[in-house]
């Protein structure tokens, strides 16, 4: 005859006997100020206006110099090769100047506003192929 398992007393499983302990520790949340405004910080707002009329003279140069790079291009059809790879690389030699600049403007601008500098190319409206 055999004793039904769950009926004799070494094979059942005990009953807890207590809850498991808890911490007392208590976390108080942390806040970061947020960074300052042109509101705020007349200076700021100073430096950010001057650096946007930096940054718009820089576009004007830019679509002029693309203006230039079609005028150059319609001149290069009629000329040899060499002169045609010494003005493109001076077009590009004046473009990756603009470029260097604009992109040290960003950098300054998002330094000022406390953000990333992705932030500052998309508040611009810059991708990443510009």
């Amino acid at each position: 005859m055999s004793i039904p398992s769950s009926s004799h007393p070494s094979l059942q499983k005990p009953a807890p006997t207590s809850n498991p302990p808890t911490s007392n520790i208590t976390t108080t949340p942390t806040t970061t100020s947020p960074p300052p405004t042109p509101q705020t910080n007349p200076l700021e707002a100073k430096k950010i206006a001057s650096l946007q009329a930096k940054i718009t003279a820089l576009q004007v140069q830019i679509q002029e110099t693309e203006e230039k790079q079609k005028e150059v291009d319609a001149k290069l059809k009629h000329t040899d090769t060499q002169a045609t790879v010494k003005a493109h690389i001076k077009l590009l030699h004046d473009y990756n100047e603009i470029r260097d600049v604009g992109q040290g403007l960003m950098g300054i601008i998002a330094d000022t506003k406390g953000v990333r500098v992705r932030d500052v190319y998309q508040d611009f409206g810059v991708g990443e192929g510009d």
